[in-house]
């Protein structure tokens, strides 16, 4: 018994690294996610269930960058200051109220396919293919600039969107991308004209 003890003792068990065993985890979850991404729900629409799988992954990851557009809008809400307070403070929430009707208008397609709307902040904070808000600005411009590159950002993303769901035979989610990418373009031009200056006309 004192020599199993021993022998116990002095084997070398070798434990995995923390960041080993959570590299595995993180793997695990991706591939969780992925497969959650590729589940269709049993539905009437007359779209093949391949189209619809497609489609579904496709607004799931533009559903991600809404929630984030949509969270930066906010930041700058919050933290703006400067001369032009009141009108970027008021258009920076106005900003964040349509993104998040775009953002509600992307999930609800994704059900309506028969998928699973993902939003949650660990989703979103995996999958967002914007540019991360600066956290240390305050100045009008600065937060328009940063709102404005985000806009524009998400603005080709859904413009890409519009092609590729209309190559894959589903002009209704065409259609929705169209009509988010027009209210984009509509919110870059208010946020930007507070930084454009007037055009120089030659003599």
């Amino acid at each position: 018994m004192r020599s199993a003890r021993t022998s116990l003792n002095n084997s070398s068990c070798v434990l995995p690294k923390p960041s080993r065993i959570a590299g595995v985890v993180s793997a695990l979850s991706l591939e969780l996610e992925r497969i959650v991404s590729s589940l269709v729900y049993a539905t009437s629409n007359d779209l093949r269930e391949e189209v619809r799988e497609q489609v579904v992954g496709l607004l799931n990851e533009r559903l991600a960058s809404a929630i984030d557009l949509a969270a930066q809008a906010k930041q700058a809400h919050w933290n703006v200051k400067g001369s032009q307070f009141i009108a970027l403070h008021e258009l920076f929430d106005e900003v964040h109220a349509a993104v998040d009707e775009y953002a509600d208008l992307l999930a609800e397609r994704v059900v309506q396919l028969g998928g699973i709307a993902e939003g949650t902040v660990s989703i979103v904070a995996r999958r967002t293919n914007l540019t991360g808000y600066p956290g240390a600005i305050a100045d009008g411009p600065e937060h328009v600039n940063a709102l404005a590159g985000a806009l524009a950002e998400f603005g080709e993303r859904m413009r890409r969107a519009i092609d590729e769901t209309d190559d894959l035979g589903d002009r209704g989610t065409s259609d929705i991308c169209t009509e988010i990418s027009r209210g984009i373009d509509k919110w870059l031009w208010f946020v930007e004209a507070h930084v454009q200056a007037a055009p120089i006309l030659e003599s």
